[in-house]
């Protein structure tokens, strides 16, 4: 009878045993395993912004991507983004607390302001890693920088060009009467003058 129990107690502990262990080799911790972290802010010049992290080999790469629409219409930078490279398991505090380093590193981000995707000397620290070694920190990759700009000024139609003026070559009744009298004697004046009204063929 005890060798009967033991028999069924053992036969209920290893399939147990088979799902932590399968379950441990799925879910890695940050030490060893795949890095992701995710995350968005917004900077003092209204750029909306998120960035990604993935590993790229022994090292971390931090994609962030911002777009600005009210610089479609008032001009400035619309779309923007950058690369930074980094190796958080450099830093103890990270395998312990990785989700508390992504927090810091999101605030690092938006800290740099203006620098953001710009300036390859300002490096994006979390506050837990300050005494890691320096690769722990993010650096920009100034090759990966990529963005759109609008000059934001209206574009208005040239002007069309002003209709070429006509010629006028009608006479009006002053003009036969002084041509017909430089030309017919006092007399004879109005009689031509009657005459060339009959025989203008220009129409005003």
């Amino acid at each position: 009878m005890f060798l009967l129990r033991t028999l069924a107690l053992c036969l209920l502990v290893a399939p147990l045993q088979q799902q932590r262990l399968s379950a441990a080799g799925r879910a890695p911790g940050p030490a060893g395993g795949p890095v992701s972290g995710r995350g968005r802010f917004s900077t003092s010049d209204r750029m909306q912004c998120t960035w990604t992290a993935r590993d790229a080999g022994d090292s971390v790469n931090l994609r962030v991507r911002c777009q600005n629409p009210e610089a479609r219409v008032a001009g400035g930078i619309t779309d923007m983004s950058c690369e930074y490279r980094g190796r958080p398991r450099s830093c103890p505090a990270f395998g312990s607390d990785p989700r508390g380093f992504w927090k810091q590193v999101g605030r690092a981000l938006r800290k740099l302001r203006a620098r953001l995707c710009r300036d390859e000397r300002a490096p994006v620290r979390a506050g837990m890693c300050r005494r890691a070694p320096g690769d722990v920190n993010f650096l920009l990759d100034v090759d990966s920088l990529e963005f759109s700009a609008q000059s934001g000024e209206p574009q208005t139609p040239s002007p069309a060009p002003a209709p070429a003026a006509l010629p006028t070559s009608c006479t009006g009744p002053a003009d036969q009467r002084r041509t017909a009298e430089e030309h017919c004697s006092g007399a004879w004046a109005s009689v031509c003058s009657f005459f060339m009204s009959m025989l203008q063929t220009d129409a005003c």
